[in-house]
């Protein structure tokens, strides 16, 4: 269950912008939007609105970016540059650190794990557990100092082994993970539930990967079902390479090379199937079937892509970051897919949902709370500023004494978004000026 995420000096974020999934305090509506484990609490779903541009994709790039970083670093080579992209607009910030921190629950525990790093070197790496009482520190690192406390669960030789291991530009975590150390690869098992989508372009998912395992398939067709899509049915077929299929005329090398790097693998094909109906409109018992890609619509084609992930991260309680998340699909529908994250009646094991959007109808029908809407707006230095609608907070003349008031739950927040009392909005020029001002000729072919 994840309780937060920070990030500092990375892309269009300058100073340090806290995404936040614990609820807000005295906020009574949507109780059911909290999820508990122990002693803890968090929300199961997250909103982002502004303006292109604000840095909503690149909030969630960081968050994409640490669970990579995590992942790949202890296999990379002495040499391997770090991906450091600071923020470039504020004078002196191009070469300070990035930095990011996590807080999440595994079992009963919460864990605060964060690291600084430039091009070249980690600065710094911290883990911290909470258990029963006070907040411990299982490690800290300052450059090429690494402190290990006993409270770190694992062999004391693996762990000084992991201490000389550890590169400048390499995670200790990530070495401890590589060595096998206990509570390291605990860490990781939980980052194995916490992924990111790009809206825009889905078609690297790998939904079909999860039709041949247990109960998979009839969960997708169930969810597909629930969208009504007019699908009968679903099915993926597969074949084994065949290295005749490969063009007559493709250079022999380039063949060899393909038929080399594709032997024993396999295709597949999505077939929908529609019920075919008579001439009174009436359906028969018969289908038609076509191959999904070639005649299924866009919003077709990206539902059956995020069934997956969606299905994989419900059943498994983890954490789903979608980016556009309403792209090619009609507004219900993506109301729809959030609502599963909402009802804990379809999210019985606790995910979270964390998305960006541009669809305001979700501000009024979605059962979305405030602490879980929330904006993204440049600052002065052209900087991501990232805070909630729960902080809003509005100052009233009332019998000439100004007091402040929240924001009311039953408020209508989508017509209040567009007349920017939230900002995070597109403040655009008189597009009528241009078109007035603007010299159009026609092109001569």
């Amino acid at each position: 269950m994840l309780l937060e995420f920070r990030v500092c000096n990375y892309r269009s974020i300058g100073e340090e912008q806290v995404l936040s999934l614990i609820p807000a305090s005295k906020q009574k509506d949507h109780l059911q939007n909290i999820l508990t484990k122990g002693k803890y609490q968090a929300l199961n779903a997250i909103s982002l609105y502004g303006q292109n541009g604000s840095g909503k994709s690149n909030l969630l790039l960081a968050m994409s970016f640490l669970d990579k970083l995590i992942h790949i670093s202890a296999r990379t080579s002495s040499t391997t540059k770090l991906p450091y992209d600071p923020f470039l607009l504020r004078e002196g910030w191009e070469g300070k650190p990035t930095r990011f921190e996590i807080t999440f629950i595994i079992e009963e525990n919460r864990y605060r794990y964060g690291l600084e790093f430039t091009e070249k070197e980690v600065l710094k790496e911290w883990l911290f557990r909470k258990s029963q009482s006070r907040e411990v520190s299982l490690f800290e690192r300052e450059e090429s100092t690494i402190e290990v406390s006993s409270g770190f669960n694992g062999s004391k030789k693996i762990i000084d082994a992991a201490i000389e291991a550890t590169r400048d530009n390499a995670l200790f975590l990530s070495t401890c993970d590589m060595l096998n150390v206990e509570e390291a690869k605990i860490i990781f098992n939980w980052f194995r539930y916490f992924g990111m989508i790009d809206g825009l372009n889905t078609e690297d998912l790998h939904t079909v990967d999860l039709w041949d395992k247990e109960d998979y398939k009839d969960k997708i067709k169930k969810y597909l079902e629930s969208l009504s899509l007019n699908i009968a049915d679903v099915d993926i077929t597969t074949k084994d390479f065949d290295e005749s299929e490969l063009p007559d005329d493709m250079p022999k090398a380039m063949k060899n090379r393909l038929a080399k790097s594709l032997k024993g693998k396999q295709s597949y094909t999505v077939i929908a199937k529609h019920t075919l109906y008579d001439s009174n409109a009436k359906p028969t018992p018969n289908l038609v079937s076509w191959e999904w890609w070639e005649k299924e619509s866009a919003g077709s084609k990206k539902a059956f892509e995020l069934s997956g992930p969606i299905l994989w991260t419900l059943a498994n309680g983890g954490v789903l970051i979608i980016d556009e998340i309403e792209a090619k699909m009609h507004p219900v529908m993506t109301l729809n897919t959030i609502d599963i994250f909402l009802d804990p009646a379809s999210n019985p094991n606790k995910a979270q949902l964390i998305f960006a959007t541009h669809d305001t109808n979700l501000l009024t029908y979605s059962t979305l709370r405030r602490d879980q809407i929330y904006f993204v707006e440049k600052n002065k230095w052209e900087s991501s500023e990232l805070y909630s609608l729960s902080d809003f907070v509005y100052f009233e003349n009332k019998n000439g004494e100004f007091k402040s008031e929240k924001e009311r739950p039953d408020t209508d927040k989508e017509k209040r978004y567009f007349e920017g009392r939230y900002k995070a909005i597109p403040v655009l020029g008189d597009f009528r000026t241009f078109i007035r001002n603007t010299k159009w000729q026609k092109e001569v072919l």
